[in-house]
């Protein structure tokens, strides 16, 4: 009986009419739920309760393929929508099927040519909105075939950044999927993304610390690494940070310098990434620069970032270290002439000893990995293989000097290591009658009962 469902009533029975005529007056009884729901709490929680079919309701409007010609109730169904994207309400929203319907309409309204821009920025806002609370909207969106729509349109409008940032809101969404970042990366998304991010510029840092996150989560990929490594990215990502480092100088842009360093951080992840690193002097570039993010507390997550990197990158070698790279020095008693111990003391001190396996069998990502490893992970944390974490292995082995049989003819001397005190009665249930001691003078008092 609420004003609100009577409201919602009029669109339902608007849905059902298909007169093309009816789109004004659905667009005027949608800016009326609008304001009610922007003005009042009530109202929101009145669409969302349980039993409720406001949703239900505004999403069929959104289906109604008589409108789908015109922008009327696009335009005023979306805002509600919106207002419906945080926390449990998006939620409620993809349980209902939100996110099928607005995939399906990005895909009807990508067929216009040119498409509405108006109804894209609102198409893509709803989906970097609803996309995180549905772990399968990558799948959705590549059985749609929408995986490519918004790809296409961050290629065609570079210089419309009011365009392409939902896009690739909506593009960092699907890049948490390693088929679809795959896929993407086959179509030249890598590339892509470097044209945005440099060359520095403090114009559209929001774009820019968009397109660093979308960036970091393609890199996950190997396929997608290597190509970055291939083009000779590392080098390029190295050189925008260590720019970033010299201009934000009062700290500022600390979200973007951080992005930078997790693209890093996601291509050293492979070996070849990690030789780039080495060869581009990026462990110059980061210790220098980290030396001087010290002074800073606001920007220890700088710091830890780079110093993850320096070690997953630096190169590994063997005990004893008879070079400069170690601080501490072991020394054999004796070193043969020849072999791999002498080999390992002949070599120069910037070789690294260890060969390192560690993606030599991975071929290229398959395509068929299961969807429901779609989670962050937002920060995948390396594994270092040099910590030993067995406890049994880390225990010292103690050998004997002498052979057991030997040590036996100690065991008078220790007896309570080898018999067993279990069988023994030490505790009698019966008094023992007291026994004075002829050696001892003076008169002798026998205790009665009940005395101490």
């Amino acid at each position: 009986n609420s004003r609100t469902m009577s409201l919602l009533s009029q669109l339902e029975k608007i849905n059902l009419d298909s007169v093309l005529a009816e789109a004004d007056n659905a667009r005027y009884v949608t800016s009326k739920i609008l304001h009610l729901v922007q003005s009042q709490e009530k109202t929101r929680k009145e669409m969302t309760s349980k039993g409720s079919t406001g949703i239900e309701v505004i999403l069929s409007t959104l289906e109604v393929k008589p409108f789908n010609l015109h922008g009327y109730v696009y335009i005023a169904s979306f805002p509600i929508i919106i207002g419906f994207c945080g926390g449990r309400r998006a939620s409620v929203l993809v349980t209902k099927g939100g996110t099928q319907i607005l995939l399906q309409l990005l895909l009807n309204a990508s067929k216009d040519s040119p498409p509405n821009e108006e109804l894209m920025v609102l198409l893509h806002t709803l989906l970097a909105k609803v996309g995180p609370k549905d772990k399968k909207i990558g799948m959705k969106a590549r059985i749609n075939g929408a995986l490519n729509i918004s790809l296409n349109l961050v290629k065609q409008n570079l210089q419309n950044h009011r365009l392409i940032l939902p896009c690739l809101q909506v593009l960092r969404v699907y890049s948490t999927n390693s088929v679809n970042a795959v896929s993407l990366g086959k179509n030249g998304v890598v590339e892509l993304m470097f044209k945005i991010i440099g060359p520095f510029s403090k114009k559209n840092t929001s774009l820019m610390k968009v397109a660093l996150d979308t960036l970091a989560a393609l890199l996950k990929s190997k396929t997608n690494a290597r190509r970055a490594v291939d083009r000779g990215y590392v080098h390029v990502l190295l050189t925008i940070y260590v720019d970033w480092h010299r201009h934000d100088s009062r700290h500022r842009y600390m979200l973007i310098r951080k992005g930078v360093l997790q693209c890093i951080k996601s291509v050293t992840n492979i070996k070849l990434g990690r030789k780039a690193f080495i060869d581009a002097n990026g462990m110059k570039i980061l210790y220098n620069t980290s030396q001087e993010c010290l002074a800073v507390r606001t920007l220890d997550p700088l710091v830890n970032t780079s110093s993850l990197i320096m070690r997953k990158c630096f190169p590994k070698n063997r005990l004893p270290l008879p070079t400069i790279k170690s601080a501490f020095h072991f020394q054999l008693p004796v070193i043969p002439a020849s072999g791999p111990v002498a080999q390992l003391y002949n070599l120069p001190p910037d070789v690294d000893d260890v060969v390192d396996e560690s993606d030599d069998n991975d071929d290229a990502e398959t395509e068929s990995e299961i969807e429901t490893e779609i989670e962050d992970d937002k920060d995948q944390h390396f594994k270092n293989d040099d910590i030993e974490t067995d406890i049994n292995k880390l225990k010292p082995r103690q050998e004997l000097g002498r052979p057991l049989e030997e040590l036996k003819m100690y065991e008078q001397f220790f007896p309570e290591l080898s018999e067993n005190f279990q069988e023994c009665d030490l505790v009698s249930k019966e008094p023992k009658p007291f026994v004075p001691d002829a050696n001892l003078g003076g008169p002798i008092v026998v205790p009665t009962a009940g005395e101490e």
